[in-house]
């Protein structure tokens, strides 16, 4: 459905729909950031993590083309064509991306809090999921802008480079730690131990949605072995038909032998 009037299976994925229309929120302060800061070093981590959104959200444009009852109308009717330009990592054509922000704050006014609320709370493991992967991305880039300004002019520092910035970060968040860039500064260090926490809750969470997500779903069968299976249920309760049949047998059998012969 277009944007203006979103369906029940948004609702359904609301979770997912509020973490693309923060994504676009990100993406539309970066376009600000780029206007506004004319720092080299700034602008390159922007630019970075702005390539990392174009992929999610040329991700996002084919899961929903995929999963439209109708290819075509999702394009042309429903605007498709400006999920797809939007997601491409020109600066020109980002501005699109205020779409998806319309998008989900029509839906927030669509169906209340309330509502939205609850179908947050019905998987709590998804929504989860999503909002650590939100933090996740914000920390990446705010965190590897602020390590760079922390640490920088710091003597003895070694995170002289936005580059070295974003790599400090990712290896932090991934809690590998290599030790090839560390902060020496106290505020330095004490960034980089929230960022410890957040990789580590986002690693956490997502192995055990993982887990959670192959655990619960159920097994499926073919057809032979769905007969067989049948077949075997079928000759077990005859069995124990069988069974009871004969205990009765012989319990009418001792009551006859118990009644008085005349």
């Amino acid at each position: 459905m277009w944007r203006g009037e979103p369906g029940r299976d948004e609702l359904g994925r609301t979770g997912y729909e509020l973490f693309v229309g923060a994504l676009s929120v990100l993406s539309l302060v970066n376009l600000v950031l780029l206007a506004a800061l004319h720092d080299p070093g700034t602008q390159r981590v922007v630019q970075v993590l702005g390539l990392l959104l174009s992929v999610v959200f040329l991700v996002d444009f084919l899961v929903r083309l995929v999963r439209a009852p109708s290819r075509s109308r999702y394009f042309w009717r429903e605007f498709g064509w400006a999920d797809l330009l939007a997601s491409l990592p020109f600066t020109q054509v980002k501005i699109l991306r205020v779409f998806r922000l319309v998008a989900v704050l029509r839906l927030l006014r669509r169906y209340g809090r309330r509502d939205i609320g609850r179908r947050l709370a019905a998987d709590p493991a998804s929504s989860a999921l999503l909002a650590l992967l939100l933090l996740g991305i914000l920390v990446l880039e705010f965190g590897s802008l602020a390590v760079w300004q922390i640490e920088r002019d710091v003597a003895g520092a070694n995170i002289l480079t936005p580059g070295d910035a974003l790599w400090y970060v990712v290896e932090t968040m991934s809690t590998v730690g290599y030790g090839d860039q560390y902060p020496v500064s106290t505020a330095g260090r004490v960034l980089g131990a929230t960022i410890i926490v957040v990789g580590v809750g986002i690693f956490g969470t997502l192995t055990g949605y993982l887990a959670n997500l192959f655990l619960s779903r159920p097994r499926k069968v073919d057809d032979d072995e769905a007969e067989t299976v049948g077949i075997e249920e079928a000759r077990r309760q005859l069995a124990q038909l069988e069974a009871l049949l004969a205990q009765q047998r012989e319990a009418l059998a001792r009551l006859e032998r118990s009644l008085p012969r005349t």
